[in-house]
């Protein structure tokens, strides 16, 4: 038989094949979170409290501001099993609903300053120049003015309530969100593809909109993660200072200021809330940092 006509080795065709089947970047890096367990160990604390939060009120068997003044300040047991306040009201179904505020205050906080600093950020960093100049001395200037400052004084002109404090938190969180998607944009729009799109006829819209933006999402998203802890303990420090949710309205936050005058002798009237927030503040930090090690190319294998 010629050689030229040969049948081909089956071993050359096993060397020539794909150890293992393609992944997008965002495949790569959910594999690569999966990981971390303590980075899923959060994701998962993190889901209980907000279906607790959602769903637990509805099946308690005690309303909201039911006080009891028979089971004032009563220990944590079968019937309570946070105990009760002051009033005698059920300190469990109290830290559900005050998940419900703090989460919302956190997630809407930190999704509104995500739409503002991507924005921002990125028209300063795709044109440049002198409008990047005046939008990040803007930058700056909000950056040395002490945040809880204004954030107190938008208080006392509106109110203290939800909306007052998401208006406040959202002044000036922004800024770091913004500085990171400025730079991942200066070091991007010069990239080959986005340049393929200017030659295509692609608006300076549509450039940063479709190409840039989506390219340094990965960077954005974990600094989005962070802004959420931020926002909540913000939010629960302003309620303990007695600043913050005010009455009949209830967070984490005020949970603990109600529980100062029982602190020694109901110490658990602090403890629950307290716990809630660091439970929830440290899971969220946990996965802020599985996804910043997630969405770094530098640490893919």
């Amino acid at each position: 038989m010629d050689e030229r006509y040969a049948p081909i080795d089956r071993a050359s065709l096993d060397a020539e094949g794909i150890a293992r089947p393609s992944q997008s970047y965002w495949q790569d890096a959910w594999r690569r979170f999966r990981r971390d367990r303590l980075a899923l160990l959060g994701l998962v604390v993190i889901a209980a409290i907000t279906l607790l939060a959602i769903f637990g009120p509805m099946v308690c068997p005690y309303g909201y501001e039911d006080a009891d003044f028979t089971c004032v300040s009563q220990p944590p047991s079968a019937a309570h099993w946070f105990g009760t306040d002051a009033l005698g009201r059920d300190l469990y179904v109290r830290v559900l609903y005050g998940a419900r505020i703090s989460l919302s205050i956190g997630v809407v906080a930190a999704l509104v300053n995500m739409v503002i600093g991507v924005l921002y950020g990125g028209i300063a960093g795709y044109f440049g120049g002198a409008l990047d100049n005046v939008m990040m001395r803007i930058v700056d200037i909000l950056i040395a003015l002490p945040s809880f400052l204004y954030i107190i004084l938008i208080m006392m002109l509106m109110g203290s309530n939800v909306r007052s404090i998401l208006i406040a938190l959202c002044i000036s969180s922004w800024i770091g969100t913004a500085r990171i998607t400025r730079s991942q944009v200066v070091s991007l729009k010069h990239q080959e593809y986005a340049l393929a799109a200017k030659l295509a006829g692609a608006s300076d819209f549509e450039i940063l909109v479709r190409h840039l933006l989506p390219n340094a999402m990965g960077p954005i998203i974990v600094s989005v993660m962070f802004l959420i802890p931020s926002a909540i303990f913000s939010e629960a420090f302003l309620s303990f200072l007695g600043i913050g949710i005010q009455k009949p309205m209830a967070s984490w936050g005020s949970l603990a200021n109600d529980a100062i005058p029982k602190l020694t002798s109901a110490p658990y009237q602090m403890f629950f809330p307290i716990a809630a927030i660091s439970l929830t503040m440290f899971s969220l930090n946990f996965i802020g940092d599985g996804l910043r090690d997630a969405l770094d190319p530098k640490l893919k294998k």
